[in-house]
């Protein structure tokens, strides 16, 4: 039940186009009522619940012998298992694209049909995994795809939509009508607090009951899906929406305190690459809109650059691009205060590091683009280029930068990829005359 009603709201919003405009907002309200509803179901209480249901219908004799419930148990956890591993190579074949556009398998089908309890959690879970995909391209329309988006540069990201305008006859679901109709919708149904809810960590009553349960334990890594996608959600709509409309200045510190409480939970949490993808893309969303709203951060810049530094040993490319527009974001703002030239340094040696140093040519660029960020004005800036040594640094990096956009350009990357990596060639002559043109004062 879960999924078809998950399904079909995904159906309706596919088919958006070809509904009547008197019928649009009908249609979106009981697309988002029902997305609503589904998110506004506690996974972490009802699998308990379910799990408690199944061990009394089993303990009154609901099933065969002991033993050949405990071979159905495995049998059951390792047929979901096997489809989480296939889903999980699906997505390496796909380029590494983790929101790639591809079939979602209904996981439930897979499992014994005496098993009606555990159907229904990964049903429920299947279906809010759903729901926020649906969301996050709700606010996400006329986008370039995953690759593009993922590794575009922090510079050219407002570019994006320029090509999204609608003539003068554009239906309520235009780019141009998001903010006004889709936006008006997402918040009467309380929409961003049901996916921040969901960007917490599973319950440890759902994964004390997954852990026990050889059947049960497909769950966990399903739990582990809702979050990101949560996060992901989170980083779209932070893109699109209003501050105001996210709870204006204590909004967003509230967003970046749960964020903050997300990351500095455990250790552990930054080796997970899925997990670390979808909360740096949202970090880095939410520290540019506070950056440019001139909002104080919850997180000090020790604290940021200790993610960015477990981030930056991550063999995902979107991972490391996130966490270098981060540093770059937080060391511009650090720029504006007295004393802070140390810390400046800091992050400068980290951003000089990857660039002269990373193998991937975007990651390089976003390094420098950060960089041309934090030391593009101000006192402390100017004294911290001055003790790394700036200069000298960028102009050694200068001539290989340059040559291998020449010799791997091409062959490797997108053109929305090399034209970004042109902009960051220019910049970089330019960021090096002014540097000099400060020595010379």
């Amino acid at each position: 039940m879960f999924s078809s009603r998950t399904l079909a709201a995904g159906t309706v919003w596919n088919l958006k186009s070809c509904l009547s405009s008197s019928r649009q907002a009908e249609a979106l309200s009981a697309v988002v009522k029902t997305l609503a509803h589904c998110l506004s179901l506690d996974a972490g209480a009802l699998i308990p619940d379910l799990w408690q249901r199944e061990s009394s219908r089993l303990a009154s004799g609901g099933t065969a012998d002991p033993e050949s419930a405990g071979v159905e148990e495995q049998q059951a956890g390792a047929s979901v298992q096997e489809e989480e591993e296939m889903d999980e190579g699906e997505i390496k074949m796909n380029r590494g694209k983790r929101n790639g556009k591809k079939m979602e398998k209904d996981f439930a089908a897979f499992l014994p049909r005496d098993k009606p309890e555990l159907r229904e959690a990964v049903a429920l879970l299947t279906a809010q995994q759903t729901s926020l995909e649906i969301v996050v391209n709700m606010c996400c329309s006329d986008e370039p795809s995953d690759d593009e988006w993922e590794e575009m540069s922090s510079s050219d990201e407002s570019e994006i939509c320029a090509d999204g305008v609608a003539d003068g006859n554009s239906s309520l679901f235009s780019p141009l009508c998001l903010s006004a109709e889709l936006h008006t919708t997402l918040l009467n149904y309380s929409i961003p607090q049901q996916v921040l809810k969901k960007a917490e960590f599973p319950s440890h009553a759902a994964l004390e009951v997954c852990g026990r349960n050889p059947a049960w334990k497909c769950l966990v890594k399903k739990m582990q899906r809702v979050q990101c996608r949560a996060l992901t959600c989170l980083h779209n709509m932070l893109a699109v929406m209003d501050v105001e409309c996210l709870g204006g200045a204590a909004g967003l510190q509230a967003v970046a305190q749960h964020l903050s409480s997300l990351i500095f939970s455990s250790a552990d949490v930054l080796k997970d690459e899925e997990f670390l993808e979808a909360v740096t893309s949202a970090m880095r969303s939410l520290l540019q809109i506070m950056a440019s709203k001139n909002i104080p951060q919850c997180m000090s810049p020790q604290q940021l650059m200790s993610v960015c530094e477990a981030a930056m040993r991550c063999d995902v490319v979107s991972v490391r691009v996130n966490a270098l527009a981060i540093l770059g974001i937080t060391g511009s703002t650090l720029a504006k205060d007295k004393g802070s030239a140390e810390t400046l340094q800091l992050i400068g040696n980290a951003l000089l590091n990857v660039a002269s140093k990373d193998v991937n040519l975007v990651a390089c660029g976003e390094a420098l683009d950060a960089l041309f960020d934090v030391f593009a004005d101000g006192e402390e800036a100017e004294r911290a280029a001055q003790n790394l040594n700036l200069l000298a640094a960028l102009k050694s990096l200068q001539p290989a930068f340059t040559a291998k956009i020449r010799k791997e350009g091409r062959g490797k990357y997108s053109p929305d990829q090399l034209c970004v990596l042109d902009n960051v060639k220019v910049n970089l002559r330019r960021f090096i005359g002014y540097l000099e043109s400060l020595r010379k004062k």
